[in-house]
């Protein structure tokens, strides 16, 4: 009876364990794909991007890889410039972040940037409008009277919201 050799096609560094295995052995063949494509140091960094260089400049870049040291950023047109000239203290700021030196060097990619979306209009509280237009009845008639009262509106209504409303 001729056996099958359960070891062809295998390599000599490869070899099967069918018993139980630490997760320390498993977990870099599990995780291989996944860092291949972001390093752990990329993801947080993608993660706490705004908090790392400021909600300004979060604006208006993306991290897009962290490959050898270098850091690729997508930015719009004219903000690359200024973001040469601050390449110091944006690397400074991102290594002193992640706690090592994972960027030493920028990369500047221009790209368009998606328009900031539009506000949503509300409708006026009627209570509001009233409370505004009587604050300026003393008032003549006329551009000014009328820009007070939309004044009046907006802060009344900005008081009377609550602060998870203002989102």
């Amino acid at each position: 009876m001729a056996g099958k050799d359960i070891t062809a096609g295998m390599t000599t560094t490869e070899r099967r364990v069918y018993g139980p295995q630490s997760v320390g052995l498993l977990l870099p063949r599990v995780t291989r794909a996944a860092f291949r494509r972001h390093s752990p140091a990329a993801a947080q960094m993608l993660a706490d991007w705004p908090d790392i260089i400021g909600p300004a400049l979060a604006a208006v870049t993306t991290p897009r890889r962290l490959v050898s040291g270098t850091l690729t950023l997508a930015c719009a047109g004219p903000i690359a410039i200024e973001l040469q000239h601050l390449s110091t203290e944006l690397m400074a700021r991102i290594n002193g972040h992640l706690g090592a030196q994972a960027v030493q060097r920028l990369r500047f990619v221009q790209t368009a940037v998606a328009p900031a979306p539009a506000p949503t209009a509300r409708r006026p509280d009627p209570a509001t409008a009233k409370a505004a237009a009587a604050a300026v009845a003393h008032l003549p008639s006329g551009a000014l009277r009328d820009a007070l009262s939309a004044l009046g509106r907006a802060v009344l209504e900005r008081v009377s919201t609550t602060p998870s409303e203002r989102s």
